[in-house]
């Protein structure tokens, strides 16, 4: 049977004179960081000093001694990041220039120094496009010139660390006779059945090219096994194996994740195990209703043949350095994504194809994946040597992926096709090959072929075709940014895009994270480390904007900024939330940019770069639960909207009432509404309800079954809030180290928020931002801190009302 030998210890890094400890995978980054030869770059201003390390050759070296009875030996690099050649004894096995693709170099019967030299990245770069000629690009980076993490030289939320390295595991593999080369597992369902169609191809050595051999497979689970094998004479087998009555998968919210182990085994003719390959799926069906109705063409994701409302976030890379995202890491984040209610994640087409632990996590969590192939914001060659990489990447990718239920999407790209229509670059390419190739022929092509289970969309965002503007709300997947750069969020509402599949709000995070990262810096919206760890256009200043446009600014108090820019963060992205779900089924998704975060940074991000939830976490909870009840400002007046996107019925009676600023109440009406399965039920605000057209002392209120939904008639600045009262107390949670914050009213008290990190760097809050009326009491669960501090309490409670 095949061995394997792992190749993660006895490596050292080259620097300088000096053979330093090297952790495989890794990279130099992370390797000189252990060292103590390099400074953070996530801390002060430390990126800028550590940049020659992206513009250095690199080189790894290791003895190989390993030997076996086996046939053949090979060496498998999971991923070298990314423009390297491998030496054995001082010979060259070979040359490599994608960090996304595995490579695999014959070994047998060798060993000797092994030594992996790395290119600098911008060199590499630099030589493709003298070779393809220039292409326009979004950055002043060389990212399209090289298959590698495009981010990671840097992005409009992240740092330039330009890594080399090992950045996946390494490994010798033994093996005689045949080896699994390749496994496709098509699963379907047909009716009552589930099917799984295997695709198989072998390697054999030259003694095993002529010996008669059998694939066996079964599947397991649900109480069922099912079994089936083949005899293989040649290079390629084909299995089918039939499940009866399959427990389906499901996204999270709608049904159960059952999950069926699926294994193969190769055999040689007196039954003995050459290799095995085992990965677990799950039966389901998904396609993408891309229909043309009354409003232009959909975009519907329907799976198990129910229409999805798709709740979702762009995930970029965990961290700029991705060999340090551990499996642990990966399920911690997603479970704070399912946390959220959140049942969609697009991988974002300038990371990385994540490693298999994202997948599996994703899998168990009923989180339905999009995934961009590794395409961003520029023109891409489409000449040698870049063309037959991307293929070739294509197929490694689509292959290690296709086994996972939860992958529900493959996407060419990430505004490419937007951007060749709007961002001036048709004038400089002059005809010139830009990526279109790619996302209209080759990726559609290879998915077509090895994964025809699955739809596949050309762009994000894209209208379907050349017929529409790209980027047309009326036509597929939409990205909205004009807002955020130009105008309030308001004027979300303005137009119901039939899928958003971008569009976000920044805010500055945690206030511990700002302490780490900018250790003794005195705090303000300009300080220079603020300003380091901004890497937005004019971003600060769109904050401000946005900011100024509800409240005053504050010119002199930091934590009074910092707590208003992430409230108008939280708000922002709830309005468009709520307008577009309110439209449901015309709208049918929406993907917030963006989930998380690569290092400390002022971003989009809902969950900071140390993991620190910003309020807008929180405000993903309420707006994508199952149930939503929101006020929508629309041209006849608020609209009370009653979302149901739970699979029963919600009947409810809403209480609306039109209040004074003293919480006292001018006139109330309840009403009773149903809302059936899946849908939305609107209702124009009676005309005696609503607050007097532009009064800056009334409000309106609604409550429903512990939800709460409220409209202002003014901005925020013109709103003649009363001075915030309430009381606090502390309650010891069982169990210690947790503590229960509860607030009692005394007054108005509009998004009142805790900041828990402020208590300590651990503290968590249960809550997010909170609007209480004259005698309500919330509760804010706080766990990592058990204090009896009421005054650090008061002074870590934040809320709109304060001066």
């Amino acid at each position: 049977m095949k061995d394997v030998t792992q190749l993660h210890e006895g490596w050292k890094l080259r620097h300088e004179d000096a053979l330093l400890p090297a952790t495989v995978p890794g990279c130099v980054h992370t390797d000189l960081l252990a060292s103590g030869a390099l400074a953070d770059p996530f801390i002060g201003h430390h990126e800028t000093e550590v940049a020659w390390v992206g513009r250095r050759a690199w080189s790894y070296v290791t003895e190989l001694t390993h030997d076996s009875g086996h046939e053949r030996t090979d060496l498998v690099f999971e991923g070298l990041d990314t423009a390297a050649e491998v030496f054995l004894a001082g010979d060259s096995l070979g040359t490599t220039r994608n960090m996304h693709r595995v490579h695999r170099f014959d070994v047998t019967g060798r060993t000797g120094p092994l030594e992996v030299r790395f290119a600098s990245a911008y060199e590499e770069a630099d030589r493709v496009r003298a070779l393809t000629g220039e292409r326009p690009n979004v950055y002043p980076e060389p990212f399209q010139y090289i298959r590698k993490m495009a981010c990671s030289f840097g992005w409009d939320w992240g740092p330039t660390v330009v890594t080399a390295g090992m950045w996946r595991p390494v490994r010798l593999e033994h093996w005689s006779t045949a080896r699994l080369a390749e496994v496709r597992p098509l699963v379907t369902v047909d009716g009552p059945a589930g099917r799984v169609e295997l695709r198989i191809r072998l390697d054999r050595t030259a003694s095993g090219a002529d010996r008669p051999l059998t694939v066996r497979a079964s599947v397991d689970g649900g109480g069922t096994t099912v079994d089936a094998e083949t005899a293989c004479g040649g290079d390629e087998a084909v299995l089918l194996l039939e499940v009866p009555d399959p427990e389906l998968w499901w996204p999270r919210g709608h049904g159960e994740q059952p999950l069926y182990t699926l294994g193969v085994t190769l055999l040689d003719a007196g039954g003995a195990t050459l290799d095995t390959w085992t990965r677990r799926i799950g039966f389901r069906t998904v396609e993408i209703d891309r229909s043309a109705d009354e409003h232009g063409t959909g975009f519907t994701f329907v799976v198990n043949g129910v229409r999805i409302f798709a709740r979702g976030v762009n995930w970029i890379p965990d961290d700029v350095l991705p060999s340090r995202i551990t499996p642990e890491r990966y399920r911690t984040r997603l479970a704070q994504a399912a946390g959220a209610h959140i049942d969609l994640v697009r991988v974002w087409g300038g990371g990385i194809y994540e490693d298999d632990a994202f997948y599996d996590a994703c899998d168990e969590l009923g989180l339905m994946v999009w995934q961009d192939f590794l395409f961003a914001c520029a023109a891409y060659p489409e000449e040698q040597p870049l063309r037959g990489e991307v293929e070739a990447e294509a197929r490694d990718n689509v292959v290690r992926l296709m086994s996972h239920a939860s992958l529900v999407l493959w996407n060419g790209n990430n505004e490419n096709l937007w951007g060749f229509r709007d961002w001036d670059w048709e004038a400089p390419l002059a005809g010139d090959s830009w990526g279109e190739g790619y996302y209209l022929g080759v990726l559609p092509r290879v998915v077509a072929e090895l994964d025809p289970t699955r739809p596949y969309t050309a762009g994000s965002p894209w209208s379907g075709s050349w017929d529409h503007h790209p980027n047309d709300p009326a036509h597929g997947t939409h990205h909205s940014w004009e807002v955020w750069n130009r105008q309030d969020y308001a004027a979300y509402r303005a137009d119901v895009p039939r899928f958003c599949a971008e569009f976000g709000w920044q805010a500055p995070p945690a206030l511990a994270t700002l302490h780490r990262a900018l250790p003794g810096e005195e705090l303000a919206p300009d300080s220079p480390g603020m300003l380091h760890h901004q890497k937005a256009e004019d971003g600060n200043g769109k904050l401000n904007r946005g900011i100024a446009r509800h409240f005053a600014l504050p010119e002199e108090d930091f934590d009074r900024w910092h707590y208003l820019a992430q409230v108008v963060q939280a708000r922002a992205v709830a309005a468009g939330i709520e307008h577009w779900r309110s439209h449901w089924p015309r709208c049918a998704g929406t993907v917030v940019w963006q989930l998380n975060d690569c290092w400390p940074v002022s971003s989009w991000a809902a969950i900071d770069g140390d993991g620190r939830f910003k309020p807008l976490y929180h405000e993903l909870r309420r707006v994508y639960a199952d149930r939503l009840l929101s006020l929508v400002p629309a041209g006849e007046g608020p609209v009370l909207a009653l979302d149901n996107q739970s699979a029963s019925v919600w009947r409810t009676t809403v209480l609306l009432r039109r209040l004074d600023v003293d919480g006292g109440v001018l006139r109330e009406a309840s009403f009773e509404l149903e809302a059936a399965p899946r849908t939305v039920v609107r209702l124009v605000v009676p005309a005696s309800l609503l607050p007097g057209p532009g009064s800056a002392k009334e409000f309106l209120v609604a409550d429903a079954d512990g939800r709460r939904a409220v409209h202002f008639p003014v901005p925020d600045k013109e709103f003649a809030y009363p001075a915030p009262a309430y009381d606090v107390r502390l309650e010891p949670r069982a169990g210690g180290d947790a503590v229960d914050v509860v607030v009692t009213a005394r007054s108005l008290v509009r998004d009142l928020l805790l900041q828990p990190d402020r208590l300590a760097p651990a503290a968590r809050a249960d809550r997010g931002l909170i609007t209480l009326l004259p005698g309500d009491e919330a509760r804010i669960a706080v766990t990592g801190w058990a204090g009896d501090d009421v005054a650090a309490v008061r002074r870590a409670l934040f809320s709109v009302g304060a001066a």
